[in-house]
C-alpha cells in the first residue's frame, strides 16, 4: 500500500471490521441506484436499507449503523424523509453521508442542499463539479457529470472540509478525501466505472458502511471505502470486454477481495 504515512487502522483491517459486523446501512439514494447501491453494499459484506417514506425514514434512522442521503431524484415527500432521518441520525449519534447530485442544476436542489449541509454531514461525497460548486467556486458541470477534474477539486475541498466541519470525498480519475487537516488521495478504478449507472451513487452507500463501523474516524472510513472501490474496480476491468460485464466483474470482485489483497493492492497516498 503506497503510503507516506500510516492511517490509524490499514483499510484491509476496516474492511474485516465491517464485514464482521455487517452494519445496517440506510439508503435514501435515487431510483435509478436503489438496485446497483444495495447490490454493492450486500456485495462488499454490509446489510442495505432503502427507506425513505417521512413516516418511518426518521425513526429507521435511530436503528440503522448509518444514514446516507443522495438527492438523485427529489421530490417534497422525499425531501421530508431525507431531513427527518439526517435529523434522526444526529440525535442518535449516527453518522450520515450526503452525496449532492448535481446540486446546482435547479433553485430546488440548491435549496435542500441547503438545508441538508446545515444538518452537518459526517461526510459529503461527491464529484469534483459538485464539490467545486458546493465550495462557492463556478464549476464546468453538466447535469449529473462533471466537467472538472478531480484535481481542481482539491483546494474546495479542503475549504468546504474547514467551514463544515466534515469530512468531504471527490471521487474521480484520482479521489481526494479530506477533514481540512489531513487529506488523502486513492488512486485506482478504472474508465468503465462511469460507463455504469449509479456506480458513484453505490459509492456513497459503501462509505456509509465504512463509517458504521468507524464513526469515531469518517476520515479513515472514507478512504477504506474508497481503497475497496478503486481495487475492485481495477481488478474488474482486467476481465471485463466492457460496461455490461464491467459491472458484473465489479461486484464479484467487491465480494472476493480480501484485508491482505486490499492492503497490498491499495494505492493511497498523502497529499
Amino acid at each position: 500500500m503506497m503510503q507516506t504515512q500510516l492511517l490509524i487502522q490499514s483499510p484491509g483491517q476496516m474492511l474485516e471490521e465491517m464485514r464482521a459486523q455487517a452494519p445496517l446501512v440506510q439508503c435514501i439514494t435515487n431510483f435509478v441506484a436503489m438496485n446497483i447501491a444495495a447490490n454493492v453494499l450486500l456485495a462488499a459484506g454490509a446489510s442495505p436499507a432503502m427507506v425513505s417514506a417521512q413516516e418511518e425514514a426518521g425513526e429507521f434512522a435511530s436503528i440503522a449503523g448509518a444514514l446516507t442521503v443522495n438527492i438523485g431524484t427529489l421530490s417534497p415527500l422525499w425531501v421530508g424523509g431525507m431531513k427527518s432521518a439526517a435529523q434522526a441520525a444526529i440525535e442518535h449519534g449516527k453518522p450520515w453521508v450526503f452525496d449532492p447530485v448535481a446540486h446546482y442544476a435547479t433553485t430546488y436542489r440548491r435549496a435542500v442542499t441547503a438545508e441538508l449541509v446545515a444538518l452537518k454531514p459526517t461526510v459529503i461525497r461527491g464529484n469534483a463539479s459538485e464539490i467545486i460548486a458546493l465550495a462557492g467556486t463556478k464549476s464546468g458541470g453538466k447535469g449529473v457529470d462533471s466537467g472538472d477534474a478531480a484535481r481542481a477539486a482539491e483546494g474546495p475541498a479542503v475549504g468546504l472540509a474547514k467551514q463544515l466541519g466534515t469530512v468531504v470525498a471527490v471521487t474521480g480519475e484520482t479521489d481526494f478525501v479530506t477533514d481540512g487537516q489531513t487529506s488523502w488521495r486513492i488512486h485506482g478504478g478504472s474508465p468503465l466505472m462511469p460507463k455504469v449507472t449509479a456506480l458513484g451513487c453505490s459509492l456513497t452507500g459503501l462509505v456509509g458502511a465504512f463509517a458504521a463501523v468507524r464513526p469515531d474516524n469518517p476520515l479513515d472510513a472514507t478512504v477504506a471505502a474508497l481503497a475497496l472501490f478503486a481495487v475492485a474496480g481495477e481488478a474488474a476491468a482486467a476481465q471485463a470486454s466492457g460496461p455490461g460485464s464491467f459491472s458484473v466483474a465489479f461486484l464479484d470482485q467487491l465480494a472476493a477481495i480480501d484485508a491482505a489483497t486490499l492492503d497490498a493492492q491499495a494505492r493511497i497516498e498523502a497529499a
